[in-house]
């Protein structure tokens, strides 16, 4: 681990109990790195995972970084005061987004287990950047392997069952019981969202984040039957994966 402190941090208001993933949606580490760290910017995490595994450590956990911006999951807005935020370095959507590589993923998972173990993060509050805003992020995105980090015993990944995916999906207009009760599950989850009935702008920019992470082979934002029976399948999981993790004062890093 390399420190590179960052001066963009201020003072925890509320007990860790959450992990937020990014990625860093720039050409390269380097670039990553410099805004991070520079005051004028206001944005920073605790770490940044480059490509090759090298791991930079940027503010003390103790400290509240400033990663997630303008966020909500299951009622708390200050998401950076509950959270350890970790970037990894990945040129994103807007600039030739890619596999993360097996080097980085690798790391990702030592420091990520370490956390998890010395906070006691449940694994139902390992989030990435898109699930705690969703109408303004994408990271780390449909290519991050979450199924992955799970096997890792960090975060979710609930089995998939098996649904048809050239079902017809809602209109956007309709009120329909399938409408409402996926609004449900979402809030259940822990997305922000209003529960309309209607598949409306909020609505649909939420399925994708959820699609985004759990359903990656398709990212529409409508609610087909795969995304309804995935639905179930996340909640369910989520319920169960509530509890804290046992803690550990013992980490790799």
């Amino acid at each position: 681990m390399i420190d590179r402190p960052s001066p963009n941090f201020d003072e925890r208001r509320a007990a860790i109990d959450m992990l937020v993933l990014h990625y860093t949606g720039m050409a390269n580490a380097a670039d990553a790195l410099a805004r991070l760290c520079d005051p004028a910017e206001r944005v920073s995490a605790h770490y940044l995972v480059d490509e090759d595994g090298t791991v930079y450590r940027l503010i003390g956990e103790d400290s509240r970084a400033w990663h997630a911006g303008l966020a909500y999951w299951r009622g708390a807005r200050d998401i950076n005061s509950l959270s350890i935020g970790i970037e990894l370095a990945n040129p994103g959507h807007d600039w030739g987004y890619r596999d993360f590589p097996a080097a980085q993923m690798a790391a990702l998972e030592l420091l990520a287990r370490d956390i998890v173990a010395r906070h006691a993060i449940a694994p139902a509050r390992v989030l990435g950047h898109s699930d705690v805003a969703p109408q303004r992020k994408t990271d780390p995105g449909e290519l991050f392997d979450w199924a992955r980090l799970a096997r890792a015993g960090i975060g979710l990944w609930p089995a998939p069952g098996t649904a048809p995916l050239d079902a017809p999906t809602f209109e956007p207009s309709a009120r329909a019981p399938e409408v409402a009760e996926a609004q449900r599950c979402l809030a259940k989850i822990g997305y922000e969202i209003a529960e309309t009935g209607t598949l409306d702008d909020m609505t649909a920019a939420v399925l994708r984040a959820f699609q985004r992470r759990f359903r990656q082979s398709r990212i529409d934002g409508a609610l087909d039957p795969e995304t309804v029976a995935r639905l179930g399948e996340v909640e369910a999981a989520f319920a169960r994966g509530s509890a804290k993790a046992p803690t550990s004062s013992h980490g790799r890093y």
